[in-house]
């Protein structure tokens, strides 16, 4: 069946099916699935093998939403080469089980048996290759660059995430960090193996390396910090010495979120039951990049200039790494500012961006708050206007989700990309409206196709900043409004 249009136009209204292109020969359907695992349930596959793309279904729009938003920062990639994912024109796949179907189809089932607690299903793979990989259900993990701590709570969530984990050993060996984890099923080791081997917790470090060991069962004596049997809550603690915070212990076994008492399908609720809270913030700095894990879209922004800080201006500058919703700062302490981003994905670009960047002449920190929404101040309650709804702002940047300013984040940078310039604006002008700012413009050149794009350089990196907060949707009259942006190119 002929498709009406040919050609790269990206289909632009968010569909629950994505079109993923480039996939290399050999990938099978199951590791396809995988990259939609982490998001939500995928409800179907059809595998184009000749073309090297397929289509793939989720259950809902909101999953896909998730999907694409997620992997167009970060380009998956399948047997070391990217794919890539966007939204399809189907609003959903109706596929004739013929025989080419059959195989995905049975991929599908058993993928989602595997994340949803039905580990009767293990045909997915027996499907693929005709056998099932003669590996058990114990993964070793090596985990490199450890910058922050990596706690035996946050493995047991993040690998929760792929079934039923039954057993975890840390240990240090060959100065690494190491565990050793086992599930209740191999096939769960599999999914989970394939979906995070090489993937970093944290953004740039805490890398996990992960293979099948050798060994076919873990013997815990001790549930500890080092060690747990989930299995047995009856086990000492051991002779070590009580290292586990009782604020993080305590919690926990309140919540029944890691001693499992839970009787729902396996590995589904205790990934993601951890209480508001209770992981305290040592131990969850907050730079997560590994997707499906609940997170938060609530920034606490820390030593700010009182004087020269607004809401505005901290909308306009975190709106550059994705939409700010609302801007809280606080009331007695003007230093310290709330940010709430419409999702995870984008509170984390703005930290990966943001954080120690120099903003009015001090070293702003950005970081994930403990608090998941700000509220808006009652009627009658004292607030100076110091907390801002930007909900329904017409300048957010990334409400279409097919919006060229997905591919075009930077980092904050001394040059600055300016498009949307009218006609009758000339470089002069341009010159002069950043001077009277307080900039100091140090290059400047238009596009050469037409002048509505340009590209200025100014004195540092936190002068563009300062410009970007001033000048970005500056009106130059009849309904004109400037748009900035950090431009990855310098003159």
């Amino acid at each position: 069946e002929k498709k009406k249009s040919k050609g790269n136009r990206s289909p632009c209204s968010p569909s629950r099916v994505l079109h993923i292109r480039q996939i290399p020969n050999g990938v099978t359907g199951a590791e396809v699935v995988s990259l939609g695992l982490p998001f939500g349930k995928v409800t179907n596959l059809l595998m184009l093998r000749g073309k090297g793309q397929a289509f793939l279904e989720m259950a809902s729009v909101d999953a896909a939403v998730s999907m694409v938003n997620y992997y167009t920062p970060a380009t998956p990639h399948l047997h070391n080469q990217p794919v890539y994912i966007q939204y399809s024109n189907y609003k959903e796949l109706r596929t004739d089980n013929q025989h080419n179907q059959a195989r995905s189809q049975a991929a599908l089932q058993g993928v989602n048996a595997v994340q949803h607690g039905n580990l009767g299903i293990t045909c997915a793979l027996a499907a693929e290759g005709g056998v099932l990989p003669s590996h058990g259900s114990v993964l070793r993990i090596v985990v490199e660059n450890v910058f922050y701590p990596v706690t035996l709570d946050l493995l047991y969530q993040i690998f929760s995430k792929f079934g039923f984990v039954l057993k975890i050993v840390m240990f240090h060996k060959n100065n690494q960090f190491q565990a050793l984890l086992q599930y209740a099923d191999a096939t769960n080791a599999y999914y989970a193996k394939m979906s995070l081997d090489g993937h970093s917790i944290y953004t740039g470090c805490c890398t996990l390396h992960i293979d099948f060991s050798k060994l076919t069962n873990l013997t815990v004596k001790y549930n500890n910090d080092k060690s747990r049997d989930f299995t047995r809550i009856d086990l000492p603690f051991g002779d070590g010495q009580r290292t586990m915070e009782t604020s993080l212990s305590a919690p926990f076994a309140t919540q029944n979120t890691i001693f499992p008492s839970y009787a729902g399908p396996p590995g589904f609720a205790p990934a993601l039951g951890f209480p508001q809270g209770a992981v305290p913030t040592s131990a969850a700095p907050g730079h997560m990049t590994i997707p499906g894990i609940p997170r938060n879209s609530v920034l606490l922004v820390s030593n700010l200039n009182p004087e020269a800080i607004t809401p505005y201006g901290l909308f306009i500058l975190f709106g550059v790494y994705g939409d700010v919703h609302r801007v809280k700062i606080m009331f007695k302490k003007r230093g310290i500012a709330l940010v709430q981003m419409a999702d995870a994905t984008q509170a984390q670009l703005a930290i990966n961006y943001l954080n120690g960047q120099r903003l009015y002449g001090r070293v702003m920190h950005a970081t994930l708050s403990k608090y998941q929404t700000i509220q808006l101040p009652r009627e009658g309650q004292e607030d100076k206007g110091l907390t801002k709804d930007y909900s329904n702002s017409p300048l957010h940047r990334f409400k279409n989700p097919c919006s060229k300013n997905f591919q075009n984040i930077f980092p904050p940078s001394a040059t600055l990309h300016l498009s949307n310039i009218p006609p009758s604006v000339t470089v002069d002008d341009l010159k002069n409206l950043f001077t009277s700012k307080g900039s100091t413009v140090k290059g400047f050149k238009f596009f050469q196709k037409d002048c509505k794009m340009a590209l200025i350089q100014l004195g540092s990196v936190e002068e563009a900043v300062h410009a970007l907060i001033e000048l970005h949707n500056h009106d130059f009259g009849e309904n004109q409004h400037l748009r900035v942006s950090f431009s990855k190119s310098t003159i």
